[in-house]
């Protein structure tokens, strides 16, 4: 079967959907993401960044400067893919549209790059390498509106 006829049959979209349980266990245990801003012309700007998700939000660190940091700055709002798999049947994720706030405050920032060293199994703490770039970075706050999730492994090889 293509690519192109594996169209997912109607009625089966909520069948893959994240149970609430799922959807937080997925997005707590994974930490990389597709993060997708506007550029000044409205082209998707898509970077892939490392997040740590609490209470519902997800928390990244970027430089200041950083092209996605301009975009956010001049439309906050955003879309994030979190997604694993190889193989069709495998594929699970989820696609976040959400706003952006941009929080400058250096303790901030020191606190999320903790927390994401935290989720990751890492040390506590900045790593000595990144602390001088702490007062160039910012946190990323993306708090979701909408939320759409997918597991594919739930229609056991049937389309």
């Amino acid at each position: 079967m293509t690519l192109a006829r594996k169209k997912l049959m109607p009625g089966k979209r909520k069948s893959i959907k994240f149970t609430p349980q799922e959807q937080e266990a997925f997005l707590t245990n994974n930490q990389k993401a597709a993060l997708a801003t506007l550029d000044q012309h409205g082209f998707p700007h898509v970077v892939a960044m490392n997040y740590v998700y609490r209470d519902g939000v997800f928390y990244m660190t970027s430089y200041g400067k950083a092209q996605k940091v301009v975009n956010i700055r001049r439309n906050p709002k955003v879309g994030l893919m979190v997604e694993t798999g190889r193989i069709y049947n495998e594929l699970k994720g989820v696609l976040v549209r959400g706003h952006c706030e941009i929080i400058e405050d250096a303790s901030q920032v020191q606190m999320a790059w903790r927390r994401m060293g935290d989720a990751q199994g890492g040390a506590s703490g900045v790593p000595r390498e990144a602390s001088a770039s702490m007062p160039k970075r910012v946190v990323l706050k993306i708090v979701p509106e909408k939320i759409t999730s997918w597991d594919h492994s739930k229609l056991g090889g049937k389309y």
